[in-house]
């Protein structure tokens, strides 16, 4: 069994991170563009970086690297091979800086269990490392791994920028049974997944203690008038639309539809006070 613990506090981030975990609905994440840069608009191309990215308490958290890790894995972005059993996930993202800006070849190597919970120890089945690229990101293929006592499902990574020290960490499923009697999970390293067929497709973007010159200032969000008025459940609201509830006015900071409970001053993750 791992026995790894975690610190830090909570972060703005971990609103919507923990009802995933707890297997609420929550609203649609965009995949294939920076997490930490992302506005649900209907635009194409990258969004303009924002203030969430280095608001100061974004920094991924590490978390021991347990006692399966075996160094001079294989360079590859895919871990499965034709024929593996399992539940087929692709993994995106991208690595960041303190200042938002993407780093171009970081090391992050991979490992995990297979579908039935067992890691390879004499060799490198489900082990392998990749570098980001120009534009920071990465992509890996791989499946959900399998299950054994103590833990919930889970991905070890080690993500290093060059020259920089090495972060080690978890990479977390929502809606697992298993993360609330897991006393290493840490909701902040949840990944978005959504289901694609008979496939998963998941997203973590990682932010790494780099000292980087600030890029320029977030652009600001235009605000839409409509639908505008007051909060009402039911409505489909998109990133920028303005709404009154209880008399004070909200900015929607991501796409969804409105349910009970996700009133805008208990999840900040989607409104912001105005």
């Amino acid at each position: 069994m791992d026995r790894e613990t975690s610190t830090g506090h909570v972060s703005r981030k971990t609103v919507l991170r923990a009802a995933l975990a707890a297997g609420m609905a929550a609203p649609v994440v965009l995949m294939g563009v920076p997490a930490l840069a992302r506005t649900l608009t209907d635009g194409a191309g990258t969004p303009p970086l924002t203030p969430a990215c280095d608001d100061g308490d974004d920094l991924t958290v590490p978390q021991i690297e347990g006692p399966y890790f075996k160094p001079d894995s294989p360079f590859r972005t895919s871990l499965s091979e034709p024929g593996t059993p399992g539940v087929r996930l692709t993994l995106s993202g991208y690595v960041f800086g303190r200042a938002c800006k993407p780093i171009s070849g970081a090391l992050l190597d991979f490992w995990q269990a297979d579908v039935n919970g067992a890691y390879d120890n004499t060799g490198f089945r489900f082990r392998g490392h990749q570098f980001t690229g120009t534009d920071g990101a990465f992509a890996l293929t791989t499946i959900v791994p399998g299950l054994y006592p103590g833990r919930t499902r889970h991905i070890h990574v080690k993500v290093q920028a060059p020259g920089r020290p090495i972060l080690t960490t978890q990479l977390y499923f929502p809606g697992e049974p298993r993360n609330n009697t897991d006393s290493i999970f840490d909701p902040r390293l949840l990944m978005t997944v959504r289901d694609a067929g008979g496939a998963k497709e998941a997203a973590f973007d990682f932010v790494l203690d780099v000292p980087q010159d600030p890029g320029p200032g977030p652009t600001p969000t235009p605000t839409s008038t409509a639908p505008g008025g007051a909060w009402a459940v039911g409505t489909a609201y998109r990133a920028g639309d303005a709404v009154t509830y209880a008399g004070r006015g909200y900015l929607c900071l991501q796409a969804h539809t409105a349910q009970p409970g996700w009133e805008p001053p208990t999840v900040p993750a989607l409104w912001r006070a105005t």
